[in-house]
């Protein structure tokens, strides 16, 4: 058999093509890709952001933060001018405190016409109980010495003195009903006084309104932070200006932060919410921080330009957002670059992000 040195040589370099793509896809290609059940991707942590913003008018007086400062919810951020409201405000804990101490007074009033009407009936009545038999009495007396002076038993002068008498006491027993009045008069005088006390109430109750929403007002001067978090910006700085309405910080809670990362296209259907997801950063290549799919896109885009994929052929992405369980230490912030894989097969152990 003649051996062929051309047909040899050029077997050689098919083989050594054939081993070379092998070796050169399992390196490069083979390396990158993850077990099926594991998803890699990555992109930068983001939170969500809350708007500082002045509800009032005015000038910003003070500034208590600066970018990068952690705050806690309520915690006092800026404060703006009081001046016009402070004197307003003085105007109606003034008009607050007069209002009550009328109310008092008028109450006390209240309260002793409410004793001193029983009181005036109970004794108008033992008056008038007294009179009428007194008058009884003096009728019966003036009729019997009437009888006496016809037989000539006493004089007409004594008989004459008994007719004074009965008179006396009629006239005593009409006063005694007109004490009784007089004294039935005084539950007009306890429902006027009840009615003084409902107008002060009534006008106390609007002195309060109207304090409490000065109070309000003032109250709107000292911006507060609506939840924990970090100072992300300051867009103004003391002595400006503002309108009601301005933005004067941008905050971000560090407990709620998430990883905005983008899937491509042919791997978006194995994902689902829900699904747990394991994240890695430059700053803790070691740690593992625990995350979960709580938003996926419903609309395909093309692939960010400072976002990696496993194939850079891929041009349409999904946005999915990992939110994470819990951010220790508040080590995660955003801004920060991470990689991470989600699982959407439980059986797949976990496993580092390859690029």
């Amino acid at each position: 058999m003649r051996f062929d040195k051309k047909n040899l040589l050029i077997g050689l370099v098919a083989v050594a093509v054939v081993g070379g793509g092998i070796w050169a896809w399992q390196r490069f290609a083979g390396s990158g890709a993850l077990p099926e059940g594991l998803i890699q991707a990555n992109g930068r942590i983001e939170g969500d952001h809350t708007t500082v913003a002045s509800k009032l008018a005015g000038r910003i007086a003070a500034l208590k933060v600066r970018e990068g400062d952690a705050v806690q919810a309520g915690q006092i951020l800026a404060q703006l001018e009081d001046t016009q409201l402070a004197a307003k405000q003085q105007q109606a804990d003034a008009a607050v405190a007069t209002i009550a101490a009328q109310l008092q007074a008028a109450r006390a009033q209240l309260a002793i016409a409410r004793r001193e009407v029983p009181l005036a009936e109970a004794s108008a009545d033992a008056v008038l109980a007294k009179a009428r038999a007194a008058e009884a009495q003096a009728a019966k007396d003036a009729r019997r010495f009437d009888e006496l002076a016809e037989r000539g038993t006493v004089e007409p002068r004594r008989a004459e003195q008994m007719r004074l008498a009965h008179t006396a006491a009629q006239a005593d027993l009409r006063q005694a009903e007109q004490s009784l009045s007089a004294a039935h008069l005084g539950h007009d005088k306890v429902k006027a006084r009840e009615n003084d006390v409902a107008a002060l109430e009534a006008g106390l109750r609007q002195a309060e309104a109207a304090a409490k929403e000065v109070a309000s007002l003032v109250d709107d001067l000292s911006l507060r932070a609506p939840t924990g978090g970090v100072i992300l910006t300051r867009l103004r700085e003391a002595g400006e200006m503002v309108a009601a309405g301005t933005p004067i910080f941008d905050l971000v809670d560090l407990d709620k932060l998430y990883l905005k990362v983008y899937v491509p296209e042919k791997q978006i259907g194995q994902l689902h919410l829900g699904l747990p997801a394991q994240v890695y950063t430059d700053a803790f290549p070691d740690k593992a921080f625990p995350a979960t799919t709580r938003y996926i896109a419903s609309q395909a885009e093309f692939t960010p330009k400072e976002v990696q994929t496993p194939d850079e052929r891929v041009k349409l992405t999904y946005a999915v957002k990992l939110y994470f369980d819990a951010n220790p230490e508040h080590r995660l912030t955003p801004g920060v670059p991470a990689d991470a894989v989600i699982r959407w097969r439980d059986s797949v152990p976990w496993q580092a992000p390859r690029w």
